[in-house]
């Protein structure tokens, strides 16, 4: 082992206090030295938090100001906590308490449950999704393994913000949640959730900050014992704080103000769990003596990649933005960020896939290399893409797409239609290889539309409409191709994508890449609808959105990717758009809504005030706009209707209830289901229109060549005011 090697594993403790301030820059020197009263850190991206908070713990112990053990670091992952107590041994401050909340909190409901409570303290469950569809059968409910994860999620939210049963509609009304199912059944399932366990004996995770809230405030003299305990508590990610855990900490507190927190409100992506960065931003409400310290010198981010995070940042808008931090990078100057633009994801994949390759060639380790994925359901195409290329990868945060579950079932489902679908009523009527998919995907959940907000039902959908978009991609590679052939090509893919997990890229989601870094990070699919993903509406959600997309700017070192695809895929409309957060911020682009002065050079231009370049005539030809308003038009859905969503409608209402009794006569004729006709939409954009011959009905969006020949002597008789033909129409 080399010197320079042993240095870096074994470190030397420094010899005195004095010798632990040694290399920090002054802001880090003063939080270190702040060890009285209440103290608040804003740290950006990459300034060396961790490393300011663990000196300032170590100075305190060296000198004598604190006691280690009467020390309570908390933070939120077990490996944050244990990043954390390495470095404070590595400092000589041995005996403190690093835990996450939830760690520290049940050590203490353990050690005090016989005294408070008497008897033995109930088991905790690891998982509470059993316990979940448990409660649900017995309130003779149906939920699907999907639904059981967004009903698990939201009774998790309820409790961390301390919400009960009874009052959960009103919550989640307030709160603008999307809700899985009705909110009266979720409050149904919430309390018989608490039922079983009450039965069985049991608590969840929630439950211990629960419990230890209670023990707290019901004995004073339990408090008192733990208040005599800790002295001096730290907090980091204090952005990430949800009601429950800020009220342990005033208990922990008591009438104290010896609390040191550390937060960035521009780093706040968990909002749907129930965090808020409202108790990092009122902190000097609630401490008007407190030391406030501001940390922006960025030690990880060369200044390309800084000042793209400004410029993201400078464009937010919400009270997180206007304590948004200036970051003022310390690296030497690196390569700019390079933009990209792909006909296809596809392509995109294969393109991010490709520089990987070229970047490891020319020496640059796997390990330092990322892609990050706003979803789950995006992996696929990366994994395949990264196979094909012979680049080893790791997934973090998410499952293998062949490993879903969904995606396990629809592979059985398509196995069986293969073999056994001549006695299949749902394939009779379908002729080409991808009606075949959809017709039996349908049974798995497959919907044209998909699911409104987000959640595991979507994830499920996603999935399943990757396997739809592949089946099509197949008959289009492949004609004359069978349902038999496509699931050997599933098959084939699924086998081919078992890589190395061991050195290999990091292939992770967006949120799941917070606290990380690399040398290298490719942003991926930076495009409207995915980013921001197409069910964030209000303000609040698409501000989320934008410091998702800072969060993973600032997981970069030195290099920085950031691309996008105008269409899905191959041979597809190029109706899709760069991410509106880029705007004025990406060569060539117009300036979007930033506020002048606050993005720097470094290759990003701010943006200009003339008109914006051309638009090729292929892309002004598949423009679609209201023909209300006149605004582009983004969402298939909209797109059908040839009017936004919020425009008004002249809809004849008559008109669409017949055409919807019709069409579900024809599905029960068809044994398909009523979708499979024509969407909702379609008929809304019918009912609209109200067409007089082929060549209207032709041109509503969902009107295809085989349906206007199948249907259309149907549709304009409806429309006509008369009876449509009975039976089923023809090809």
């Amino acid at each position: 082992m080399t010197a320079a090697t042993h240095s870096s594993l074994f470190p030397q403790v420094p010899d005195s206090a004095d010798a632990v301030l040694e290399g920090l820059d002054p802001e880090q020197r003063e939080v270190a030295t702040a060890l009285r009263g209440p103290v608040c850190v804003l740290a950006g991206a990459g300034t060396g938090k961790t490393r300011a908070i663990t000196h300032r713990i170590a100075y305190g112990v060296r000198a004598g100001v604190l006691q280690s053990s009467s020390v309570l670091a908390v933070t939120f992952t077990n490996r944050a906590a244990g990043e954390m107590r390495g470095r404070l041994r590595q400092l000589g401050a041995t005996g403190v308490q690093a835990r996450t909340f939830h760690s520290a909190a049940l050590r203490q409901l353990q050690y005090f449950w016989p005294k408070a409570i008497g008897g033995s303290m109930p088991r905790l469950v690891d998982r509470k999704i059993q316990l979940v569809a448990d409660a649900a059968a017995a309130c003779r409910i149906r939920l699907d393994r999907g639904e059981l994860r967004d009903v698990t999620a939201e009774i998790e939210w309820s409790k961390v913000t301390q919400t009960v049963p009874s009052d959960y509609a009103a919550a989640a009304a307030k709160a603008g949640r999307d809700v899985p199912r009705a909110p009266a059944e979720i409050a149904q399932l919430y309390a018989t959730y608490e039922d079983v366990k009450r039965d069985r004996a049991v608590i969840d995770f929630e439950d211990v900050l629960l419990l230890t809230v209670a023990v707290l405030q019901d004995r004073h003299d339990i408090a008192e014992q733990v208040r005599s305990q800790y002295q001096h508590f730290v907090v980091d990610e204090y952005q990430d704080v949800s009601p429950l855990q800020q009220r342990l900490l005033e208990l922990w507190l008591g009438d104290r103000d010896n609390l040191c927190v550390v937060g960035d409100a521009s780093q706040t992506i968990y909002s749907f769990t129930g965090a808020t960065p409202d108790h990092l931003l009122d902190f000097r409400t609630r401490h008007p003596g407190a030391t406030v310290v501001k940390l922006v010198r960025d030690y990880r981010s060369t200044p390309q990649v800084v000042h793209l995070a400004n410029g993201l940042l400078s464009q937010a808008r919400g009270r997180a933005a206007d304590h948004r931090l200036e970051l003022i990078s310390q690296r030497t100057a690196g390569p700019e960020p390079v933009y990209a633009e792909y006909p296809d994801e596809p392509a995109e994949a294969e393109g991010a896939a490709r520089r990987i390759r070229d970047l490891m060639d020319a020496g640059v380790p796997a390990s330092e290399i990322a892609i990050l994925v706003r979803t789950n359901s995006q992996s696929e195409t990366y994994e395949q893409a990264l196979a094909d290329a012979g680049v080893p990868y790791q997934l973090r945060g998410a499952e293998r797409f062949f490993d879903r579950p969904e995606v396990r079932k629809a592979g059985i489902a398509l196995r069986g239609a293969a073999r056994f679908g001549g006695n299949d009523s749902l394939l009779d009527d379908v002729i080409d290889l991808p009606s075949q998919v959809r017709a039996v995907l349908s049974g798995e959940g497959w919907t044209t539309e998909p699911p409104a907000g987000s959640g595991a039902v979507r994830e499920r959908w996603e999935s399943l409409a990757a396997l739809v978009n592949l089946a099509q991609d197949f008959a289009a590679a492949k004609p004359g191709a069978t349902l038999a052939d496509l699931v050997a090509e599933l098959d084939e893919r699924a086998n081919a994508q078992h890589a190395p997990t061991v050195q290999g890229v990091t292939l992770a989601s967006l949120h799941s890449a917070k606290g990380l870094e690399w040398d290298v990070v490719f942003l991926v699919g930076v495009a409207e609808g995915m980013m921001p993903i197409t069910y964030a509406k209000t303000d609040e959600q698409i501000e989320e959105e934008r410091r998702l997309l800072y969060v993973g700017v600032t997981r970069a070192r030195e290099r920085l990717h950031v691309s996008w695809a105008l269409s899905r895929s191959p041979g597809g409309r190029p109706n899709r758009r760069p991410s509106r957060f880029l705007d004025g911020l990406r060569p060539g682009s117009t300036g979007g809504a930033g506020r002048p002065g606050t993005v720097g050079p470094g290759g990003i231009e701010r943006g200009f005030t003339g008109s914006p370049k051309p638009v090729p005539r292929r892309t002004q030809r598949t423009v679609a706009r209201c023909r209300v308003c006149g605004r582009t038009l983004t969402e298939a859905g909209e797109m059908k209707l040839m009017r936004c969503e919020d425009c008004p409608s002249d809809m004849d209402e008559g008109l669409y209830e017949r055409l919807r009794e019709w069409r579900e006569v024809q599905a029960q004729l068809s044994g398909q289901p009523a979708f499979c006709v024509f969407t909702d939409k379609t008929l809304m954009a019918i009912a609209e229109t109200v067409p007089d011959d082929d060549g209207e009905l032709a041109r509503i969006p969902g009107v295809g060549v085989r349906k206007l020949n199948r249907y259309g002597a149907d549709v304009l008789a409806i429309c006509g005011g008369q009876e449509p033909a009975e039976g089923v129409g023809e090809d």
